[in-house]
């Protein structure tokens, strides 16, 4: 299979191509230059063979081919469960990888797929990624001490939880955190700014590991794929999703699984006080702004990236692209509310991203919303517990894994939000 670029003036290239730059040539995202044909996935499958099935034919032809059941093995090796809440509603619980976010799927797999392409290359490639939060910490921990890779992340100083913070800093070794003087999407500009630099990528092969990565994107379909294909198993009904979104890459590999013919309703967005999203579908146009900082820091996008393929895969409709999708937008004193109310009748304990979701169906039942449906938890609650504890009245019981992590010892540099200064991080001395 062949990727083009959603700017439409970078050549075709293959699979492995398009996970090695992160980035086309021209700015654009890569995506496939005609989406494969749905196909008839086995119910019952484990969550690794769903994926490797699924993914069969963007890797089809590839160098990577061959290696792609043992890629999944390695990425999907926690659960992903799809849990009721009663009433028809369920939460698809995404945090029970190493740093207890669903980031970790997706970084786990590029991870396998870089360690194989880097296999044998002379020098070392440079993974640059920008992080509201939980991105870097995933990224980091799948490439820690990988051989011929370096990571640097770069996050908002200031703007993500303490234990996100200490997350980020904590691996050392190959792992270089910089903590920048702005906002996520100062972060996500500087990072495109290093992928697009040519003369940089002459000295310092890069890529990337945001959801702008198809490596990073692909794989966050085998988990609707599985949930929904479980689900439609037993009850032969479609299962309806509320996806809490920032960058839009979790909502995107939604949208490409229910494409390819896995058995999902409707998708509807939840964000927070970044409303660029909500204002779109509403009817506005299209208006990137400045982030606003809030309690569910990891969605605190003002340009989410992955808005190009979405656009993208509905030809630049926007008619028919509204007509697809709702987002509605949740403010801190409602996702506050919601946390403490879910724990108080039900003793549910959600992070602030998946309370906007849950917040969300709940409205959405409220005007009577139909079928079966399912928030998507995207983080573990203890990530949180600045926020979360003194709502509930109590400790939230912290995972292992993530512990682990919590003890150890962590540093980050300061960076001013200018790409000159990233450069220098970047270059080779």
């Amino acid at each position: 299979m062949q990727f083009v670029s959603t700017r439409g003036q970078s050549p075709a290239v293959g699979l492995s191509a398009a996970i090695a730059a992160g980035l086309a040539p021209d700015g654009g995202l890569y995506v496939p230059q005609v989406l494969p044909a749905p196909r008839e996935l086995q119910t019952g499958a484990t969550l690794a063979d769903t994926a490797a099935d699924l993914l069969a034919p963007f890797f089809a032809g590839d160098a990577l081919e061959a290696a792609l059941p043992s890629i999944c093995r390695e990425a999907f090796d926690f659960p992903a469960p799809l849990r009721p809440l009663g009433g028809g509603d369920h939460v698809l619980e995404l945090f029970h990888g190493p740093t207890a976010a669903f980031k970790d799927i997706g970084a786990r797999f590029l991870a396998g797929t870089l360690s194989r392409l880097q296999a044998g290359q002379d020098r070392d490639l440079t993974i640059v990624v920008a992080t509201s939060g939980d991105t870097g910490a995933a990224v980091a921990a799948a490439f820690h001490r990988q051989p011929g890779v370096r990571v640097v992340v770069l996050y908002p100083d200031g703007r993500v939880s303490p234990r996100q913070a200490h997350q980020l800093g904590c691996f050392g070794d190959n792992i270089q955190a910089l903590r920048v003087a702005g906002a996520f999407d100062d972060c996500q500009a500087m990072v495109k700014q290093a992928l697009a630099d040519r003369e940089l990528q002459a000295q310092v092969p890069l890529s990337s590991a945001n959801s702008i990565s198809l490596g990073r994107l692909l794989p966050q379909m085998s988990y609707y794929a599985h949930a929904a294909l479980t689900h439609h198993a037993e009850t032969r009904r479609r299962l309806n999703l509320v996806v809490p979104t920032g960058n839009l890459g979790n909502a995107m590999a939604a949208v490409l699984a229910r494409a390819l013919g896995v058995p999902i309703g409707q998708i509807v967005l939840a964000t927070n006080a970044n409303v660029v999203l909500p204002a779109y579908f509403s009817g506005g146009d299209y208006q990137p702004q400045a982030s606003v900082a809030t309690v569910a820091n990891a969605m605190d996008v003002g340009a989410p990236s992955n808005f190009e393929r979405l656009r993208w895969l509905y030809h630049g409709d926007d008619a028919e692209l509204r007509a697809a999708f709702r987002a509605f937008a949740v403010d801190d004193v409602t996702i506050r509310a919601t946390i403490a109310a879910a724990y108080a009748s039900s003793g549910e304990l959600f992070c602030p991203h998946t309370a906007t979701a849950v917040k969300v169906l709940q409205d959405l039942r409220a005007r009577g919303a139909k079928g079966d449906w399912a928030v998507v938890a995207t983080a573990h609650p203890a990530k949180f517990e600045a926020v979360v504890e003194p709502l509930i009245g109590e400790p939230v019981a912290v995972p292992p894994a993530l512990d682990a992590l919590l003890q150890r010892p962590a540093h980050a540099e300061p960076l001013a939000a200018d790409y000159a200064a990233l450069r220098e991080v970047l270059a080779p001395m």
